[in-house]
């Protein structure tokens, strides 16, 4: 007997028990046919996550590698990851998900009845990730302290940490940040069938009082003060192809999941499903969480200078405005695609104004009657005075591209826009950056006097040697170079650039050609580019298909312009596209 089941669109998705009952001479007997899973098929018109387009089938539910982009917006980094969904037991612990956070929104789980709308999906994955109170898959380390834990910054895929989290009675890992929690979430959504990404937002601002808005304070020597808000410099989510039953859509669209629990007025919280366009449209009042995620990409930057921890005023500034630059990996391919304009208009343009307008509305009730003059006067009154107004433009460029044992070397550009002599004093520094725009050390100072002729355009070459940068870098690898006007001088101007320090490549080269459950062998080699030994080296490899759990090396010291290499065997043990992925971790990051 041949027997078919035919799960309709609307299936719940999960693990299935076929039953077989037989009754023959009025006797009945069971028998258990086996299970089977029920999953979210994008390739099904009328599933709702339903998604036409074949190439981006293979990219955003197939592909097991992806790209992940870290760094600022003038130099972005990028580095692989595994998500590795349909690795051995990986639908297991995405299903245990969903039973540990079956509470979330529902109150019980007795008739699974939401488990086949994709909405309520995601949002019981997202609160998982890291919002539940003691089950969540990674905790995030308090005050960068993970000294009891896993660098946040040393995971390759997602595979050991969902293993991690469900062998050790579902605790939450120690530790991840945002890039690896955005990162997990896509996982466990492929898995499901629902299609995902990873998304980076450059210039990301995080602030407890002004939605629209976030603050920085400097002090007379360019440095950057600790305050209520902060401006990371990148942060990541995820994004999930779904048509909204909620909101009547009849198609698929991109939903924006923010799984890193973060300041929403409500406390510490995740964000989301927001459609994507409701973001662009201003439409808050659409959609979970509309006002946050608006808020995220359209906060305006205001610099502050601190004058004896009393007077504050405003200096003289180009600003790279919050939310202008959104990428994600290409299709098919390893560079990056800007999907700005998926979450926002031109700035600048009509329809990004009346979009701004709109929301600014939602999120100030006070204004709700205001005209569009109204709220643009009000803007204005808040934003920086441009460096032109002031009659002298600044930038600083980078010289070189320096990584980690390499003196930093920039070019500080001035030019005078007047008819007249300019004499100005500054103050410059520079200060280590976490990616999450905490400052930290302050550890270069200097003061320049500057004369520029009328209309005279200067170059002045800095340096900051790696002895001076180096014992204070560690795992955040973003410095933060400032040059700011003395006060005394008149009007205040400053100019500011973020710096990443690469870090010296790993390389990866196969020694036989990698065949199905036959010995492989590939030789990993590194240089210690330093002037000092590198301590505490751990060589750590990964790879979907490759190795079933990630292999540690220890490489002990590594001794300055010491060459290392090493040969690893492995068995590959699945068909498939691999990647070999290698991570060394030591003292300095």
């Amino acid at each position: 007997i041949g027997i078919s089941v035919f799960p309709p669109s609307s299936a719940c998705i999960g693990r299935y028990i076929l039953n077989m009952q037989i009754t023959s001479c009025g006797h009945t007997y069971q028998r258990c046919l086996g299970d089977f899973y029920v999953l979210f098929n994008p390739w099904c018109a009328d599933d709702p996550v339903f998604m036409d387009n074949q190439a981006h089938r293979e990219e955003y539910v197939l592909n097991e590698h992806g790209i992940l982009y870290e760094g600022v917006h003038k130099h972005i980094t990028s580095r692989p990851w595994h998500f590795g969904q349909f690795e051995d037991g990986i639908l297991d612990i995405c299903l245990k998900i969903l039973d540990m956070g079956a509470s979330y929104h529902h109150g019980s789980d007795r008739d699974h009845c939401w488990r086949n709308d994709p909405v309520h999906v995601s949002m019981v994955v997202n609160h998982m990730i890291s919002s539940h109170t003691t089950s969540s898959i990674m905790k995030i380390p308090e005050n960068n302290d993970y000294l009891k834990g896993t660098k946040p910054f040393s995971w390759n895929g997602s595979v050991p940490i969902l293993q991690q989290w469900y062998n050790g009675r579902c605790r939450p890992v120690r530790y991840g940040y945002c890039v690896s929690l955005a990162s997990v979430m896509c996982t466990v959504m492929r898995c499901l069938g629902i299609p995902s990404r990873v998304v980076t937002n450059f210039c990301f601002p995080c602030s407890t009082e002004n939605p629209l808005g976030v603050n920085e304070i400097f002090d007379c020597t360019g440095k950057n003060l600790c305050g209520k808000d902060k401006l990371w410099r990148y942060h990541c989510w995820n994004e999930s192809w779904m048509a909204r039953r909620d909101l009547n859509q009849c198609c698929g669209d991109w939903q924006s999941l923010d799984p890193t629990p973060l300041e929403t007025g409500r406390g510490l919280a995740c964000s989301g499903p927001t459609w994507v366009r409701s973001i662009r449209e201003g439409e808050l009042d659409l959609d979970y969480d509309g006002q946050h995620m608006f808020s995220r990409v359209n906060s305006n930057y205001v610099g502050w200078l601190s004058q004896n921890n009393a007077k504050k005023t405003k200096f003289f500034c180009d600003i790279w405005p919050c939310g202008q630059h959104l990428i994600t990996k290409s299709i098919g391919s390893e560079q990056f695609e800007d999907i700005t304009g998926a979450y926002k208009y031109e700035l600048g343009s009509v329809k990004n104004k009346e979009a701004y307008y709109r929301a600014y509305r939602r999120i100030h009730p006070g204004y709700c009657n205001a005209s569009n003059c109204h709220i643009e006067r009000e803007l204005s009154s808040l934003k920086n005075p441009f460096l032109s107004d002031s009659g002298v433009n600044m930038r600083l460029k980078m010289a070189n591209c320096p990584m980690y044992g390499e003196d930093v070397q920039l070019h500080w550009l001035l030019e005078n826009l007047r008819n007249e002599n300019k004499s100005l004093t500054f103050n410059l520094s520079a200060q280590i950056i976490t990616y999450s725009g905490c400052p930290m050390d302050q550890f270069w100072k200097d003061s320049v006097n500057v004369t520029l002729g009328p209309r005279e355009v200067k170059k002045i070459p800095l340096c900051i040697s790696y002895s001076q940068y180096g014992p204070y870098l560690c795992d955040h690898n973003i410095m933060k170079v400032v040059a700011v006007s003395d006060p005394e001088c008149g009007e205040v101007l400053m100019v500011s650039r973020d710096i990443v320090i690469n870090r010296p490549p790993v390389i990866v080269k196969l020694l036989s050609q990698p065949r199905l459950k036959v010995p492989c062998t590939a030789e990993i080699s590194f240089c210690n580019p330093l002037q000092e030994d590198m301590k505490n080296c751990v060589l750590t490899l990964e790879g979907c298909g490759l190795f079933k759990e990630p292999m540690t090396i220890d490489l002990g010291t590594l001794a300055s312009n010491q060459q290392a290499r090493t040969i690893v065997e492995f068995t590959p043990y699945r068909l498939g596209s691999h990647r070999l992925l290698a991570n060394l971790g030591c003292h300095k990051f």
